[in-house]
Parts: C-alpha cells; structure tokens; sequence
C-alpha cells in the first residue's frame, strides 16, 4: 500500500469539495512521489485543520484533489514557543530548525548578537533564510505537524528586545546562572503560560552586553539548563523539548 503524504496548502486553494494543489508540489507530487488518480494525500491549512483527500484530476501546473474528510485534532503544542536562535557557524542552524520543528515550534527567530561571528550580507541573506523555510517545511511533513513554523529573517538582538514584551515569559538559558533551573521556572508557571519564548546564544555564549539588553524585560528569566555547558545547536533543542515535556506529555 502506497504511504499517504502530507502537503500544505493556503486557505483559497481550498472549497467545499475541491483543494488545488499549485507551485512546486505539483511536480513533487506527480513526478517524485509519481501519485495516480485515486491516490490519499492528507492537505494541511496551516491554520490547525487536516483534510483527507484523493488525487482527483492532474493539469501541467495544479492538481485537484477530491476532499474525503477534515478533522480539526491537532499534533500542535497548545503553548506556542518562538526561538530566538543566536546565529551560529556553518550549518548549525540547520539541524536546530529540523528538530525543533520536530519538538513543535511555532516560530524560528535567527538572531545576531554581541558574540556572532558569521558574515551575513544581502545576498546569502535571502538563501539561508529560504533554505531554512525549507527544511522547516519537509520537518513539518516528516512529523506529522498541521502547521509549518514560521522563520523569519535575521535580525539583531537590539531590534529583538523590542518584541519580546508580548511574551508571557521569556526563557534565556545561562551559563553564569546558578540559582534559577528551568525546571523550577516551567513549574512555578504550572502550564499556565501559552505564549513562551526562548532565546539562545551562539558559540561563545551571551555577552554581558547582551545579557544587560535582555534582562531589561521584566519577563526574561535566566535559567540553567544543569550543571553541564551545551553547546548552541544543543541548547535550544533541548530547552523545547523540557518544556514539551513539562506542558505536553
């Protein structure tokens, strides 16, 4: 039996009985995957529902699919966590946007602070963020996700501060923290806290700077994450999935 795949769609792709599929699924779907008519696809909204579907008819640049059911049953976390991520080296980000779309995610923020090292300019820019978008979207596929994170573009940690109010609680795992664990701050707040952000240095760590910039915020809260240091590819996989787990599981 042919694996059922999962793509995404906009709202206006979808009617009462019909989804179109356009852009770069179109060949996806037909020429890699090689699905026939009759085929399941299960089409997400990104915005918390799933529907149920067959192939119903191909054109050289849509497919329509037949819609068989909907249901609105979320794999979504129902604490939203947005990563503000410390640029780091290399590849590094990719695998922290792969698995922390995993983890459920809502928003990738890459953020450049006091310690960054990578030479970003106009040109790479644009690429690293696409390419980023596009593993957040084939890690939403592979999990199973209703929705795809959203990654936004690089910015600067002085320009990030300013958001960062909307946050019921701010989570910055230190190093040069030794009273507060996370684990005490996610149990002080016994779940009650649906909008979460995290924010995670590169290599190097927070500057002091950076920290000052930070704790002006009356919601931030530094934290340690146990009494060994991770590294910056580790540190926010692993503050998502402590929090997943203290609210989901």
């Amino acid at each position: 039996m042919r694996a059922i795949s999962t793509f995404y769609v906009e709202k206006n792709q979808i009617n009462d009985k019909n989804i179109t599929v356009i852009g770069d699924d179109v060949n996806h779907i037909k020429n890699v995957l090689r699905h026939r008519i009759g085929d399941k696809i299960d089409i997400c909204d990104n915005e918390g529902s799933r529907y149920f579907t067959e192939v119903e008819s191909f054109f050289d640049d849509r497919i329509i699919l037949h819609i068989l059911g909907k249901t609105s049953v979320t794999t979504e976390m129902k604490t939203c966590v947005t990563l503000y991520q410390g640029l780091p080296k290399a590849d590094k980000l990719d695998l922290i946007v792969q698995k922390c779309t995993e983890l459920g995610v809502a928003e990738i923020v890459p953020v450049i602070t006091d310690r960054v090292i990578v030479k970003i300019n106009d040109s790479n820019r644009v690429n690293k963020v696409e390419r980023w978008k596009k593993i957040a979207s084939e890690a939403a596929k592979q999990s199973g996700r209703q929705k795809i994170p959203v990654v936004q573009d690089i910015q600067k940690l002085e320009n990030v501060v300013e958001n960062l109010s909307k946050y019921d609680i701010v989570i910055v795992p230190y190093e040069n923290e030794c009273e507060h664990t996370l684990k005490t701050e996610l149990r002080a707040l016994n779940g009650n806290n649906q909008n979460i952000a995290v924010v995670i240095g590169p290599e190097g760590g927070f500057s002091d700077k950076d920290i000052e910039v930070l704790v002006r915020n009356s919601n931030v809260r530094l934290v340690s994450l146990g009494k060994r240091i991770l590294r910056t590819e580790t540190a926010g996989i692993a503050t998502v999935a402590m929090i997943m787990y203290e609210y989901e599981l």
